[in-house]
């Protein structure tokens, strides 16, 4: 909080930065699906990776995921080596691996889709890591907002009367950029009578920032 002159004659000013957050129950889950596939010939850990890829991409779409949602975000093959002493090193198979990175928009039966992802890659398959999140973060965006007002007002409101005025007009407001996508609250844990892997998606949340700045009166 500061206090300093304003330009126009007599009169001074207050500057607050308060903060806010807004909580929701998410509404998208994007996962991280990877296959990996080490053979002997780089030809054949291209091929079933290639297989297992497609079996991965057909599941998805089975269960409603729409091309859209699917997005190709790795592919890569390499050697594998190993040293061997009196050899030096030689090669002892290849690696193909690819990614997709999908967004599920049914958090509910998301489980499902994930175990027939797993399912339909075999051994091959390796999930990464997922993250929750909105469709659409405008509506809690504009929550975390007005909290973030309301935590600024009532700041310079305390100060002004500490100093014994009180606020006049807004002169600025800016906002600061929060840190990107929502925070989540969210358990991932399996299921008793299942071999699936529940998510339960919780809550999660979006925090914002505004620097305001009032004409202070006596």
């Amino acid at each position: 909080m500061t206090v300093e002159p304003n330009t126009r004659a007599n009169s001074r000013t207050i500057t607050v930065t308060g903060t806010g957050t807004a909580e929701a129950r998410p509404d998208l889950l994007t996962i991280s699906v990877g296959v990996e596939c080490r053979r002997d010939s780089v030809g054949t850990a291209y091929a079933d990776a290639g297989t297992a890829s497609a079996a991965v991409s057909g599941a998805l779409r089975r269960h409603g995921v729409a091309d859209a949602d699917i997005r190709t975000s790795g592919l890569n093959v390499r050697p594998e080596f190993v040293w061997r002493d009196g050899g030096g090193q030689q090669v002892t198979g290849y690696v193909a691996s690819s990614g997709l990175t999908v967004r599920l928009r049914q958090v509910a039966a998301a489980s499902g889709v994930i175990a027939a992802v797993v399912h339909a890659g075999g051994d091959d398959v390796r999930l990464n890591g997922l993250e929750l999140g909105f469709a659409d973060e405008s509506a809690v965006t504009s929550l975390a907002r007005e909290a973030a007002w309301r935590d600024a007002a009532a700041r310079a409101e305390q100060f002004a009367a500490l100093a014994s005025a009180r606020l006049g007009a807004v002169t600025s407001i800016a906002e600061h950029p929060d840190a990107p996508g929502p925070v989540p609250v969210a358990r991932i844990q399996r299921a008793a009578a299942s071999e699936a892997i529940s998510v339960e998606a919780g809550h999660a949340s979006i925090s914002a920032s505004v620097t305001v700045v009032w004409e202070l009166q006596a």
